[in-house]
């Protein structure tokens, strides 16, 4: 009775291990994190006042993927040792006369738009002119202990690095 059981068993094993069917149908790729960095200055219109408003596929040679998210980064300025500071917008820049501006932004699928408001923003051209902006496209699921206000952290968990930004100037 034994070796009826384990000649059952070794037929079985070889007949469901051995099975096949039709392939499945091809799955869609993972879309991979990608930056991309631009140099421009805001525009203005009496509507929206200052903004940049610009495609995604003018960068990506795509629009983004339903599962995909946008954070952008401001160049603030250099540190002491040389390095970019890198601020993530929405963020408020407050100067010594009381004044402050916000940078804000919002995206669709399609195309993203960054706006710039505040006192007497005409007056301060340094914050409106040759602006330089990083994107960073993640998953939109992208990892909630990653400090998303920190662009370096966000670089490392994607496994970026500095010379795979595309820097375009506009």
């Amino acid at each position: 009775m034994k070796k009826i059981l384990t000649l059952f068993a070794v037929v079985g094993l070889i007949a469901f291990t051995s099975c096949e069917g039709p392939e499945g149908p091809p799955g869609l790729d993972a879309p991979m994190p990608v930056a991309f960095e631009i140099e421009t200055s805001f525009s203005f219109n009496t509507t929206d006042g200052y903004i940049i408003s610009d495609s995604f596929s003018k960068y990506l040679k795509t629009d983004l993927y339903q599962n995909e998210s946008v954070l952008i980064y401001r160049l603030e300025g250099v540190n002491n040792s040389g390095s970019d500071v890198w601020q993530l917008i929405p963020t408020t820049v407050f100067f010594p006369n009381g004044d402050s501006i916000t940078y804000d932004y919002n995206f669709s699928k399609q195309a993203f738009t960054i706006f710039v408001g505040g006192d007497n923003v005409a007056g301060k051209p340094s914050f409106i002119n040759k602006q330089v902006f990083r994107f960073v496209v993640i998953p939109a699921d992208f990892g909630v202990s990653v400090n998303k206000s920190n662009y370096f952290e966000v670089m490392k968990a994607l496994n970026l690095n500095e010379s795979q930004i595309q820097e375009i100037k506009l």
